[in-house]
């Protein structure tokens, strides 16, 4: 008797195992119908994208803890086509791929709690709406999936950081029109406005040629990245995951030169404030403190960082509290994400440091290098101005006011800057 209910007892478990393996399978498939499914729109169940999907998300549901605690990246062929390790672009930084190539954002929006929020991300890097295009979609509900998105991962982790980058250009032979990916660009960045979790970057501008359609140099079939693409992706994300503290985590070992005097001592925001704008008055300092009052300007491992505004656009200046008169030499670097737009203040007059290759107003400067670190040379001799970027001229007879303080600016984008130092 004892053995019967033993066999009894085996057999039961043996069917709510069973149960719970054939329950976890099918939520790894994709729903025969949408009924009751969250979302709006096109979810694709073509035989060939059917067996990838299942196929992915069944090997991705055994590296659930290996992948704990990782920056995802979450998209569809073109997240996909990066490869498991994005390639190693960026190196110490732990990684999982949740890319599906042929992926649609309500298919993301369903698989999004098994695939990426199962792995309690430290971030998410999120690329998608292109296939939505090709099905037919509207811009408006693709940006209404994308909001569940984000808001379904704001409620899973109110601290974890959102990279949204913008859909890349394309072709209207590929069924993406440059008109219509403008629109789903705009409203995806007016669906976070004023979200200090997420970021979003310019993705669009980066890639986009004069029509705003994808370069062949860059998308050979006009749709997914080559090598030199997804080297470009990879710069443009770069500075953003070293403000998050994902790269870049240890202090600059510059050495400066003899002669010359460091306005920003890589620690801190001593020695900056903030000002009136017409009088530039001092209204105060934040001398001892690692960030401005509004968070704007923070000092990261050695980087003054001029982070992206919450608003997309603000303007914000950050001024020396020491004011600056005669000749002196000026030298800082710079790094700007795409499109980027800030200044550099010399005794109250603005020289325009941006993305220069994409924001102008240089935009034929041979020696910049776009997501990467700029030498700014600004040598005042006589109340005139000579500025240099990597030795190229910007201005030959900049004039200046005779007396003044150093400024940095902040308007779109995210700009750094480091090595900021002076010879009087």
């Amino acid at each position: 008797m004892k053995k019967r209910c033993f066999l009894f007892v085996l057999l039961a478990f043996a069917f709510v195992a069973g149960d719970v393996a054939a329950e976890k399978a099918s939520r790894l498939e994709i729903p025969e119908t949408d009924e009751s499914l969250p979302g709006e729109g096109v979810i694709r169940r073509y035989p060939w994208f059917q067996n990838l999907w299942k196929k992915k998300r069944t090997g991705w549901s055994k590296e659930v803890q290996k992948d704990q605690g990782a920056v995802v990246f979450f998209g569809d062929s073109i997240t996909q086509g990066w490869g498991p390790s994005m390639s190693g672009m960026f190196p110490g930084v732990k990684v999982a791929n949740r890319g599906i190539s042929g992926d649609t954002t309500r298919g993301m929006l369903i698989r999004l709690q098994d695939d990426v929020l199962a792995l309690n991300p430290s971030a998410v890097v999120m690329l998608f709406g292109t296939n939505d295009l090709e099905e037919k979609m509207e811009p408006e509900p693709i940006a209404e999936n994308v909001k569940r998105i984000i808001e379904a991962m704001k409620n899973h982790n109110p601290e974890m950081p959102l990279v949204l980058c913008e859909i890349f250009p394309s072709h209207a032979s590929k069924a993406r029109p440059a008109a219509k990916i403008k629109a789903i660009n705009k409203l995806y960045r007016e669906a976070v406005k004023g979200e200090p979790q997420v970021t979003v970057l310019d993705t669009w501008t980066l890639f986009a040629n004069d029509r705003g359609d994808a370069q062949k140099r860059d998308f050979p079939d006009l749709l997914h990245p080559n090598k030199s693409g997804y080297a470009k992706w990879a710069a443009s994300l770069t500075p953003i995951l070293a403000t998050l503290g994902f790269l870049e985590t240890e202090p600059d070992d510059f050495n400066m030169e003899d002669g010359y005097v460091s306005l920003f001592n890589g620690k801190d925001l001593t020695g900056w404030g903030y000002r009136q704008k017409k009088s530039l008055a001092l209204t105060g300092h934040f001398d001892g403190k690692t960030s401005s009052s509004e968070n704007r300007y923070r000092a990261i491992n050695s980087r003054l960082v001029v982070s992206t505004p919450p608003e997309g656009r603000k303007l914000a200046q950050l001024w020396t509290t020491k004011d600056f008169a005669g000749d002196f030499t000026l030298k800082l670097e710079f790094r700007a994400t795409p499109n980027a737009d800030s200044g550099v203040f010399l005794r109250g007059r603005q020289l325009q440091c941006r993305d220069y290759a994409l924001a102008g107003p240089y935009k034929n400067l041979n020696n910049y290098k776009p997501q990467d670190w700029n030498e700014l040379i600004i040598e005042v001799k006589n109340n005139i101005a000579y500025c240099t970027c990597n030795g190229e001229v910007l201005e030959k007879e900049f004039r200046l006011p005779a007396r003044g303080p150093i400024g940095l600016e902040g308007d779109r984008g995210q700009v750094e800057y480091r090595r900021i130092r002076i010879k009087q």
